[in-house]
């Protein structure tokens, strides 16, 4: 039995470089317009079985206006960067440079006080795992990147590492499918596609 499971970036709220660990901020100005370019061609995906989101404000914004009407999944909460959160990583860097040093090279780690790298990429992957399994069925779920990330390195069963060379842009989708303990990276050439990974 496959069941396929496609996440959508959130619209962003900041460009990359504010960008903030573990933001709680809502959509901005440009991120409403960036949802309204693209609606169209994310819209297909609006038929889905089931149809989930991230607990953050601008994931919750993004499903909302890309028609999903999604389920907030609390595990799909962004990793929790302690007292890291709120800060981008320039600002961390500048005040604790040993530790985002530790962070970095240390998926077991955790020096901000939070959730280390690994129990993220397991949190998110468990709960790719527990999805109701329906042969052929499909699921769409909006997520913050960092999640999306997760959910790749957790479904492809690769190094931790990993996680630091997958860039998710904003509103890109990508499909992985199968069920739990056999994920596969799925390209599908739909217009439900608008935006690649790189």
């Amino acid at each position: 039995m496959a069941l396929r499971v496609t996440f959508v970036a959130a619209a962003q709220s900041s460009p990359l470089p504010a960008e903030r660990f573990d933001d709680d901020r809502p959509l901005d100005q440009a991120g409403w317009q960036e949802v309204q370019r693209v609606a169209a061609e994310l819209l297909p995906l609006a038929a889905a079985e089931l149809r989930y989101c991230s607990p953050n404000p601008r994931s919750r914004a993004t499903g909302d206006a890309l028609g999903y009407a999604p389920l907030v999944q609390l595990a799909l909460r962004d990793c929790d960067m302690g007292r890291w959160r709120g800060l981008t990583i320039g600002e961390a860097m500048a005040r604790e440079p040993q530790s985002v040093d530790a962070w970095l090279a240390d998926p077991r780690s955790a020096p901000h006080g939070g959730e280390p790298l690994l129990a993220f990429i397991s949190r998110v992957g468990g709960w790719l795992d527990t999805r109701p399994v329906e042969d052929g069925g499909r699921i769409v779920a909006v997520a913050e990147p960092s999640v999306i990330r997760a959910a790749l390195v957790y479904a492809l069963q690769a190094p931790p590492s990993t996680y630091w060379n997958i860039d998710v842009r904003s509103l890109s989708a990508v499909t992985v499918s199968g069920r739990a303990g056999r994920w596969h990276l799925r390209f599908d050439s739909t217009a439900a596609q608008p935006s690649r990974m790189t």
